[in-house]
């Protein structure tokens, strides 16, 4: 009987076992007491593992950002999501131009990357998350010739910057891509502000908070603060998202119920009133 139960269990834990002659009653006991342990510990394993969302991201200050504070306010809020939900939060940081691609290869050990803004195209080959924050997308332009426009049209006469592979708005990249808008690719937001200061470029498409981080603690920008400013008409306030692979449906839905128990909008505001503190702390001369 004792043989019995043993095999029983066993075979019930997973495991296949052939026996070519009888086990002594205490020999099945001890073996029975290591496959138990094992069957105590390897689930815990997994699920530990299986608690672990690991993302690619940039350095898209104030949102993102190795150096930043908590990694950055879009990070700040999936993090803080995630944790809702008991799972962890891991992200590694790459230039733009790597994102996608490290999140999307066959056999990435990444879930998905962020943050993002909403595409059709994208949306084909990742599942997007609810929304983890928000963007107000528009124009850097040179204080000493501001651009004044009320459609989109309106800008066809002007030297354009944009960031290569970006997603800007559905009609912003449609004219572009009919040929009725003229941009200037670069490689990053650093690169097109220091164009719009020295004249390079009329006008450049960047988000507002990411602009005014920039000029406030970027060395290299600090000393163009004063001749550049941020577009007084919107293009859009932009929802920000987490991109995850199809595979991992699970996941969105894990993170989308740890969204919906925190306060998105608190935290972002909050994260970001904390730099804008520290900035103005920093820029206090000291007295002694």
């Amino acid at each position: 009987m004792l043989r019995f139960l043993f095999l029983e269990f066993a075979a019930r834990a997973g495991f296949k076992l052939v026996l070519s002659k009888p086990i002594p009653a205490g020999g099945i006991m001890r073996i029975a007491a290591v496959i138990f342990g094992l069957c105590f510990m390897l689930p815990l394993q997994v699920t530990a593992d299986e608690r672990v969302v690991r993302l690619a991201s940039l350095n898209w200050p104030p949102y993102s950002g190795e150096t930043l504070p908590g990694q950055g306010a879009s990070v700040e809020v999936v993090r803080r999501a995630l944790a809702e939900m008991d799972y962890q939060l891991v992200v590694e940081f790459f230039p733009w131009s790597r994102v996608v691609h490290v999140a999307e290869e066959e056999g990435s050990r990444f879930h998905g990357y962020f943050p993002e803004y909403f595409s059709d195209a994208i949306s084909q080959n990742f599942i997007y998350s609810s929304s983890i924050g928000s963007g107000p997308l528009g124009f850097v332009e040179n204080n000493e010739a501001p651009v004044v426009w009320h459609s989109l049209e309106d800008l066809s006469r002007f030297r354009i910057g944009v960031v290569s592979d970006y997603v800007n708005t559905s009609e912003f990249d449609r004219l572009v891509e009919n040929g009725h808008l003229h941009v200037a690719p670069v490689v990053s937001d650093k690169n097109n502000i220091q164009k719009v200061a020295f004249g390079r470029i009329d006008i450049a498409v960047i988000d507002q908070n990411l602009l005014e981080y920039s000029i406030n603690n970027d060395p290299e920008l600090i000393p163009l603060a004063s001749k550049v400013r941020f577009n007084r008409h919107l293009l859009e306030l932009k929802q920000l998202y987490v991109c995850l692979r199809r595979n991992y449906p699970h996941l969105a839905k894990v993170l989308d119920e740890g969204l919906q128990r925190i306060d998105i909008a608190r935290i972002q505001r909050e994260y970001l009133q904390s730099l804008n503190d520290s900035a103005e702390r920093n820029s206090i001369p000291d007295g002694n």
